[in-house]
């Protein structure tokens, strides 16, 4: 004598839940996502994946079989026609549950059960995400330890800056002179010094300001534009 499934029953008696559970089922093919008891929910959810596998296998005995538990015809064509072919690439997993609020009345817990139509992402696009997330981590990884020795060498850098005697040094290029003192623009990327009144003089940006062009000229600095430009006589 065959032996219901062991645990708690729905209903009251194997016949019982077995036309339970073909209801639910065939409502669940129908609509995609019906609403019941947390429990039946539970109870549903393997008996709808063996369905839906058997399904995605499409073949008449397969039809067969699930047309001794769906007897609905639509339900039976919906499963193998249009829902099947949902499925593909997606190995098991083909419903989920969704907690809501208990039941008035008598605070039965309440569930959504639905069908994970969502598509299924390839295995070669997945890899291909997979490999090109580690490739990044690694150059983020790359780049925080080179950061510490770029600031070294910045720091480094900025040690080196010479200092000349008698100028003023920005942290950051100006146009504006710091002090009434030292109005003589030195700019150290060309090594060229401009005095007020020049050419450029108002649109360059200067990292090193002199007292005089004599102090440009005796820390390295050379007219720009020419002596004559800079009205510098020799």
């Amino acid at each position: 004598m065959p032996r219901p499934t062991k645990g708690p029953r729905l209903g009251g008696s194997a016949q019982h839940e077995r036309h339970l559970l073909a209801n639910l089922a065939t409502q669940l093919i129908v609509h995609e996502s019906i609403k019941t008891t947390e429990a039946r929910a539970r109870r549903l959810r393997p008996y709808v994946e063996k369905l839906i596998t058997k399904g995605k296998r499409g073949d008449l005995h397969a039809r067969r079989t699930v047309l001794k538990k769906v007897t609905d015809k639509y339900a039976v064509y919906r499963l193998f026609e249009e829902l099947a072919p949902q499925f593909e690439g997606r190995e098991g997993g083909y419903t989920r549950i969704i907690k809501t609020t208990p039941r008035k009345g008598d605070n039965a817990p309440m569930a959504f059960i639905s069908l994970v139509l969502e598509p299924v992402a390839r295995k070669e696009i997945v890899d291909d995400a997979i490999t090109t997330a580690k490739k990044a981590a690694e150059k983020a990884v790359a780049a925080e330890d080179k950061a510490p020795k770029a600031d070294a060498d910045k720091a480094e850098e900025q040690a080196e800056k010479a200092e000349y005697a008698g100028a003023v040094r920005l942290e950051e290029g100006a146009t504006d002179a710091p002090d009434d003192d030292h109005l003589v623009k030195g700019n150290e990327d060309s090594m060229k010094y401009h005095v007020p009144g020049s050419r450029w003089y108002d649109a360059t940006v200067a990292e090193v300001w002199f007292a005089s062009a004599e102090d440009a000229e005796a820390a390295g600095f050379a007219p720009a534009g020419g002596a004559a430009a800079q009205k510098v006589e020799k």
